[in-house]
């Protein structure tokens, strides 16, 4: 189906009764999504669902209300205009993941989906999630493995030299320093990474959230930080990775998740999915259904397989 048109049979209708209740009502809070595994080895968390769009609001409003950002919520919803929906347009909520293939521990960013994991210790089942904003074409965000060297609350912006000339360039000059408070771009927290020139922080612009668009550090939504601060500790490690196909195993589904660019990824994914349960026996998978979820790249996980204990799986009724 359409993710702009109205859902088809029970188990979607279902899904939408759902998401006005559920969306809505629980869009009034603030801070992280928290996801439960039901197992350990599991690596899919959370339940899409569907929202009404109400003609006094955008989808961005409803983005962020529900945690996501501007491109999450462009792929899974094409067909819905993202500043002036319809009254009553079905909105998409893509609120389900496959985990990234990294430790899971601390913070874990995938910069392909645009969105920060966090992996609480000693609660392997736990974890929680947020949209981000990460560095534009040129001022890339550098893949790696970091730690937390320093929180900063109330943080003194003070931009680079590059970024001073860059802004003198256009008519906009900054100062050396500034200080906290509402023009302070870093809003009122702040994580530095142990490369000292990358910071996961707050945003005084939050309706770029989910988009390329900053000169390398790492934005929050402003509510997503606040809640974030105070979880992680200096010495929490930092996993910064790049997968814009993530393989994922839900008890004895496989689910294949894609957030790609790349128009001709069939012979990527393909070989990805493949290299991935090679060693897997008894694994059973519908390469008409990567395909699909390649043609579609909505950034939701799809099941595109299973283990002979679900040798049935391809006759369940997908609602996406």
């Amino acid at each position: 189906m359409r993710y702009g048109s109205r859902p088809k049979g029970l188990a979607s209708w279902l899904v939408l009764i759902i998401g006005a209740l559920v969306g809505w009502g629980a869009s009034g809070m603030v801070g992280a999504e928290v996801y439960h595994l039901r197992q350990v080895s599991d690596d899919v968390v959370g339940t899409a669902f569907y929202v009404h769009s109400k003609k006094e609001s955008t989808v961005l409003d409803i983005a962020r209300l529900n945690g996501f950002g501007f491109d999450d919520m462009r792929h899974a919803n094409p067909d819905v205009d993202m500043w002036v929906p319809k009254d009553g347009d079905n909105v998409l909520i893509p609120n389900r993941f496959v985990l990234p293939d990294a430790p899971r521990q601390g913070i874990v960013l995938n910069l392909a989906e645009k969105r920060l994991y966090y992996f609480p210790p000693d609660e392997p089942k736990t974890v929680y999630s947020f949209p981000v904003s990460i560095g534009r074409e040129g001022h890339n965000t550098p893949v790696g493995s970091y730690h937390i060297l320093e929180k900063i609350k109330d943080p003194t912006w003070r931009p680079p030299a590059w970024i001073r000339t860059e802004h003198a360039a256009e008519g906009r000059p900054l100062p050396e320093a500034v200080p906290p408070g509402p023009d302070n771009p870093l809003g009122n927290f702040a994580l530095r990474l142990s490369d000292p020139s990358y910071l996961i922080h707050g945003t005084n612009k939050p309706w770029g959230l989910g988009m390329e668009v900053s000169a390398g550090c790492i934005r929050l939504y402003p509510e997503d930080i606040a809640y974030l601060f105070p979880l992680v500790e200096v010495d929490t490690p930092v996993t910064i990775v790049d997968q814009p196909y993530k393989l994922g195993w839900l008890g004895d589904e496989l689910y294949l998740e894609v957030h790609t660019k790349d128009e001709d990824s069939v012979r990527a994914t393909t070989d990805i999915v493949t290299s991935q349960v090679a060693d897997t026996p008894g694994v059973f998978i519908d390469w008409g259904a990567v395909k699909r979820v390649l043609t579609e790249n909505a950034g939701l996980p799809q099941l595109v397989g299973g283990r002979d204990a679900s040798a049935n799986w391809h006759h369940l009724d997908m609602i996406f």
